[in-house]
């Protein structure tokens, strides 16, 4: 009997180390926080891809994004579902649908899959291919919005509330002013509000991901760069929508454009109070994260009998997987620490008590408490 193989067998196949998820047949790390020798990047946002390693590989779909936020790294990509044998290990990249080239990483080690998902959506997307559920034993599953609170509205709805409160602005010679995260929600915006109603401007933090995206063929409509205009010009701006990110706000760069209403576009905006935390004229539920729904059917896709949750509402998210028959624990991560979305979130709004599946009962309740307070997307409503 050869004791040591046995052992390699029934080791996990994923572990977490100082420097981040190692996998120790492959000899690789995934979205490391420490430099490494060897990493496997999900997506490109800055708490998952970092400086500093030797070799990277990610996504063909996500290349141009990660080379324009980390130039001159020595970068290997694969085709979505192109397989690449590292070491002992078997892997494969496949659509995650949270931003352009997000991915979700597929390891085959004798006869034993597992996939780590990175962040993730399942909601329709212009911007990236769509999330593909891959059939694993063990899957590695964000949390971010894993409580049933969460639950999003169709994407149509929030962008028809984008455009009329934008058309509202405009009628009245009032700037629009929304503010998002510069990477992947600003894109998601820029191809899925109308066009027509007026003239688009950007940050100028926005316009180089603008760029990598109409490199990788994704389709936007034509914007321009506020800086263009000549400061004193503020009728320009009338019946405009500005896209920026949300390090913007209060500062002296909105004098630019005159009389203006400003939202914020997050899925944080689900929460009581969140709006008004912000300081913001509207709030506009949309997330690229998964909400409670998709993260339940996203899992169960997979067919794993065992998940571990690496960031988000970790707590709750294991003790809702153990109720429904699951072996489920937990990484402890660095990610969620980028600004994607938690710089609009209270902690006093994400604490919970008792079990999940008392708070599933009460999801009703709660999101028409949290929805009179935001009314993130109703048409009728003055913006």
């Amino acid at each position: 009997m050869n004791i040591a193989s046995d052992q390699a067998d029934l080791a996990d196949l994923v572990v977490a180390r100082p420097e981040g998820l190692y996998c120790p047949p492959g000899d690789f790390f995934i979205d490391p926080w420490r430099p490494v020798e060897r990493a496997v990047i999900t997506h490109a946002h800055s708490d998952h891809a970092r400086f500093g390693h030797r070799h990277y590989l990610a996504s063909r779909a996500g290349a141009n994004v990660l080379l324009s936020r980390l130039p001159g790294i020595s970068l290997q990509t694969l085709a979505y579902g192109e397989r690449l044998a590292l070491d002992g290990t078997t892997v494969s990249l496949h659509p995650a649908g949270h931003v352009l080239g997000s991915a979700q990483l597929r390891i085959e080690h004798r006869g034993r899959v597992w996939v780590a998902s990175g962040d993730y959506k399942l909601d329709p997307d212009p911007t990236c291919d769509a999330f593909e559920p891959v059939r694993c034993d063990t899957f590695i599953t964000e949390s971010t919005f894993g409580l049933p609170i969460y639950r999003w509205d169709a994407p149509q709805t929030v962008f028809d509330g984008v455009d009329s409160w934008w058309r509202h602005n405009a009628a009245q010679g009032r700037a629009s002013v929304l503010f998002c995260y510069s990477f992947g929600k600003a894109q998601r915006v820029l191809a899925s509000v109308d066009a027509g109603i007026g003239p688009i401007f950007c940050h100028g933090a926005v316009e180089p991901l603008n760029r990598a995206y109409r490199e990788a063929g994704v389709r936007l409509p034509p914007v321009r760069l506020v800086s263009e205009i000549p400061a004193k010009d503020k009728a320009v701006f009338r019946q405009a929508l500005i896209v920026a990110p949300p390090s913007a706000q209060g500062s002296a760069w909105l004098k630019r454009f005159g009389d203006y209403s400003d939202a914020f576009a997050s899925g944080w905006m689900r929460l009581r109070g969140a709006r008004r935390r912000r300081g913001v004229d509207r709030g506009f539920v949309l997330s690229d994260h998964a909400d409670w729904p998709s993260l339940q059917t996203a899992i169960h896709a997979t067919g794993a009998e065992r998940v571990i949750v690496t960031h988000g509402s970790v707590e709750p998210m294991v003790r809702w997987l153990r109720e429904q028959g699951l072996e489920a624990g937990a990484f402890e991560t660095q990610y969620g620490d980028d600004t994607v979305e938690a710089d609009a979130a209270g902690a006093d709004e994400t604490a919970t008590t008792g079990s999940v599946s008392a708070e599933l009962e009460q999801t009703g309740e709660q999101n028409q408490s949290a929805d009179s307070d935001v009314n993130p997307v109703n048409p009728a409503s003055s913006a």
